[in-house]
């Protein structure tokens, strides 16, 4: 997103936020409007039914004698005036009541949406990252991420969401209650109105720019934050040896004070104008009370409007109040907005929401036609003039020296990067974007580094799977052919054993077995093996290959091996230098009768 794009105003930010909110929202924001009618027609009401209350208090008999009340003194047959003061002090008080209950409701209501649309808002930005193309996701650093579906979202419902939500309510009922008082003393509360809500306007006009920075600061800092925990709590085992744990948590307090002194400085400005506010508020009182005093009708008979026009200020300051602080709060949270709307509005591949099925069946051979792959238009080529085939069935090695593009190559293969030139063909069809998610239902993955979720080991194999519709059978069958069964059945829970994080509680081989499990309870017909067995020792190693051989669908293998000798067995070595195709051959024509790094 380019400067002007940043910089663009918030009506221009809620307008690209619209479209992100669902039908079902929208239906929910209309039942809130007719609540907002309902609590305002409340307020109303209870504003008046203050006057004949407090002229039943000061003048009985003046209120006794008013047209509007003869419906009421007949249906009660009241005789004296004073007998009017106890059903005007029910109704009096039942109308205030009333007003708080429809008031409450309307908060409850407008709370639990805002909140509703922000975990829609966050479900979308991370749903919307995870279909996101391997390439995007390693140009990106992950705390921008995290902060975004987490930290971010949040700030959209208490930064944007709600303060909308709460300024569209006080606006309806401050105008209702104008037009209630207007027909009461229309000077006054006319009066009221353009005296605070000046001050309010040169109190947004003045905090605007500081406002804006402050956004700023909130949005890069919150980033900070997540990257410094990050790269505190990955790091653990080096933090430990290295006694750095001081280092990490000044940089984490270098991002934190900063973020939560512009929160701060966000809710003391969106705050403050109201003690002054109601300060002004009470000697305005005051001045109007002594005008009426001074009128022919004295203090006893302008008290009923005297007490209306309190009433009414009451609700009116708070109003203003909310409308001020919920435009401080939109202005504070500018800049999450933007990188909110950024995540959001993330561009989908075509393939992104297409199921995931194996209607490109693998029967004959993978080739690769003139093959060249770089990762940006400005950098050079990794892989250049790739011409390969691999068939069904068959062991492939790769080897040669770091940089050299192996990995790269099976990212390639396996969908997660798009070919700048070149094409993949399975079975003679090519492998394009619609269908690049049917051919990975047919690859299974198994890395150096194993990514285990903090679970049971079930559900590491499984992985991706609900628990209840985990295959047992399978499940026990896989970990028997990945050399785990035996380890499994030692522990106390068996299949149930909780990995912890990252599979902190496993061994680095017993990592690798339940990452090469996993590959094998998806029952591809490819499986990539990127030094996946570096953790193993060399007996283990051998009877996991000697056992994936042996399975009765034999897939076809890509192996990318700490040592030699784990490729001995593969049918071809393909032996890669700067990115392009050194040789291929035999084990004992590329590496020779006696591997070395046994």
């Amino acid at each position: 997103m380019n400067n002007s794009e940043r910089n663009s105003s918030i009506y221009n930010a809620l307008k690209r936020l619209w479209p992100h909110i669902s039908n079902r929202r929208r239906t929910q924001l209309t039942f809130v409007f007719i609540m907002m009618v309902l609590a305002s027609l409340a307020e109303v009401i209870s504003i008046g039914t203050v006057l004949p209350f407090l002229g039943a208090l000061t003048n009985p008999e003046t209120i006794f004698e008013k047209g509007y009340l003869q419906p009421l003194i007949n249906w009660l047959r009241l005789d004296e005036p004073k007998d009017l003061l106890l059903p005007l002090t029910i109704i009096f008080v039942s109308a205030v009541i009333f007003s708080g209950c429809m008031r409450l409701t309307l908060l409850w209501c407008q709370t639990r949406l805002g909140h509703a649309i922000g975990a829609d808002f966050s479900i979308g930005i991370y749903r919307t990252t995870l279909y996101q193309p391997y390439s995007v996701h390693i140009s990106r650093n992950s705390s921008e991420i995290i902060s975004g579906i987490s930290s971010k979202a949040n700030g959209l419902v208490y930064g944007t969401v709600i303060p909308i939500i709460t300024i569209g309510c006080a606006i309806f009922m401050l105008a209702t209650i104008l037009w209630a008082l207007i027909i009461i003393e229309p000077m006054v509360p006319i009066a009221i109105i353009a005296g605070f809500g000046t001050i309010y306007a040169l109190v947004t006009l003045a905090t605007k720019a500081h406002l804006a920075k402050n956004s700023r600061i909130i949005s890069k800092e919150r980033n900070r934050v997540i990257k410094a925990l990050q790269e505190g709590l990955n790091g653990i085992r080096d933090v430990l040896l290295d006694g750095s744990q001081e280092v990490h948590c000044t940089k984490y307090l270098n991002s934190d004070l900063p973020l939560r002194r512009a929160q701060a400085n966000v809710e003391i400005i969106s705050i403050s104008p109201r003690y002054i506010i109601e300060a002004l508020g009470m000697v305005l009182i005051a001045l109007m009370a002594f005008s009426l005093a001074m009128t022919d009708r004295g203090i006893v008979n302008a008290i009923p409007v005297l007490g209306a026009m309190v009433l009414g200020a009451q609700r009116i300051l708070p109003m203003l109040q909310q409308i001020y602080s919920s435009l401080a709060h939109i202005q504070g949270g500018h800049e999450p907005l933007l990188d909110s709307l950024e995540l959001l509005e993330q561009p989908l591949p075509e393939s992104a929401f297409t199921e995931k099925t194996k209607n490109i069946v693998f029967q004959d051979a993978i080739e690769l036609s003139d093959l060249h792959f770089k990762y940006r238009e400005d950098l050079p080529y990794v892989l250049q003039n790739i011409n390969l085939k691999i068939s069904k069935g068959s062991s492939i090695g790769l080897i040669g020296e770091t940089g050299s593009g192996k990995s790269t190559l099976l990212d390639v293969i396996m969908g997660f990067l798009k070919t700048s030139e070149g094409t993949i063909f399975v079975d003679k069809k090519a492998i394009l974007e619609n269908n690049s998610r049917n051919w990975q239902a047919n690859l299974a993955h198994v890395p150096q580094d194993i990514f285990l979720a903090d679970s049971s080991i079930a559900e590491n194999i499984a992985l991706g799977i609900l628990p209840q519709k985990i295959d047992q059978k399978l499940l026990r069958q896989v970990a028997q052919d990945a050399q785990l069964l035996e380890t499994i059945e030692n522990l106390e829970k068996k299949f149930d054993t909780l990995v912890g994080e990252n599979g902190v509680r496993l061994s680095g081989g017993q990592r690798q077995r339940v990452g090469i499990a996993r590959a094998l309870y998806k029952q591809a017909s490819v499986i990539v093996f990127d030094e996946a067995t570096s953790a193993l020792d060399t007996a283990t190693e051998k009877k996991l290959i000697t056992a994936i051989n042996n399975l009765r669908e034999k897939p076809t293998l890509m192996m990318v091996a700490h040592r030699l000798s784990t490729l001995k067995n593969c049918d071809q070595i393909i032996e890669l230098k700067n990115g392009t195709i050194n040789r291929i051959g035999t084990y004992t024509e590329i590496i020779g009768p006696h591997p070395k790094g046994n």
